[in-house]
């Protein structure tokens, strides 16, 4: 087995964290995946799997081996899209990460127009609401919202999003508008938070303006507050891009627009390199005209 194919085995079983899962990724069989990490252990001197009969895990030296061996074959595939001219032909696994409904909303159709586009590709959105490390998650590209830290990403902007007070047409026709953030503890709120009772709530330009509010419910899921909101039943706090499609059509309004904290930059990051992968390069050119393209990240 050449050595490029054992390193390629050993990323796949790596992220299926089994055997039979790296071999299914790879289109061989699992006796096969097994000989050429067996192998590799042997010629690097060094175990790089735990085995037990539930899982295999990595070791410490496995895991620091696997982000230099990620590293190695996305330059390795920048170079060969280089060399051979395939800067139109995008080809394999593309990883991306967004929050749940930033990725519900906004990448998810873009994701499925670059496919329709570029046949040759496969991909994979890993939607989860926390900042995911892209080089430990084996992954490509990731939407950051918010400010970014310092992290050796490369980044792209692509918009904005507001921090927002909605509710229906309904509710404000029943229980009139706030005029001022104070006015939010006479209102009906769902918050849409795992912390209860309480949350606190930031308003004006430099967020100086601190509310601690009880909010008549609180939920888990964002969708869930807004889809209250959309019924009339109360208020709800949420980012812009969350509720742009009900803004567009009306189902939601927004108030206590001149309370409103700085908006949020939107990020697409990738890892650093001197070659970007032609999967990426790609997708990052339809992603970044798309979402400049839409008002509600404006």
């Amino acid at each position: 087995m050449d050595r490029l194919n054992a390193l390629e085995i050993f990323v796949a079983v790596a992220e299926a964290e089994s055997f039979s899962g790296g071999a299914r990724t790879m289109g061989i069989s699992a006796p096969s995946a097994t000989r050429g990490i067996n192998e590799l252990e042997e010629r690097l001197g060094a175990r790089l799997f735990i085995r037990t009969t539930r899982v295999v895990r990595l070791t410490d030296v496995g895991r620091t081996y696997l982000d230099e061996v990620r590293t190695i074959l996305t330059d390795l595939e920048a170079a060969n899209d280089g060399v051979s001219g395939t800067i139109g032909t995008p080809k394999g696994v593309l990883r991306l990460t967004a929050p749940v409904e930033f990725g519900r909303i906004y990448v998810a159709p873009i994701l499925a127009e670059y496919l329709d586009l570029y046949p040759e590709v496969s991909a994979r959105l890993l939607a989860v609401d926390r900042v995911v490390n892209l080089a430990e998650e084996g992954l490509d590209i990731g939407v950051r919202i918010g400010p970014l830290t310092s992290s050796g990403l490369m980044a792209l902007k692509v918009g904005e999003v507001r921090r927002v007070i909605c509710g229906s047409p309904e509710y404000f026709e029943r229980h009139g508008r706030p005029k001022e953030s104070g006015d939010l503890k006479h209102h009906r709120l769902v918050a849409a938070t795992t912390v209860a009772p309480k949350v606190e709530w930031r308003f004006g330009k430099k967020e100086e303006i601190l509310l601690k509010l009880t909010p008549k419910l609180s939920v888990s899921s964002v969708a869930t507050a807004v889809s209250l909101a959309r019924s009339g039943w109360g208020l709800t706090r949420v980012l812009s891009y969350q509720v742009g499609p009900d803004l567009l059509s009306g189902q939601l309004e927004c108030v206590l627009d001149d309370f409103e904290p700085e908006p949020l930059p939107i990020h697409l990051v990738h890892n650093e390199g001197r070659r970007v992968p032609t999967k990426i390069r790609s997708f990052l050119d339809l992603a970044r005209e798309r979402l400049r393209s839409l008002p509600a990240l404006k």
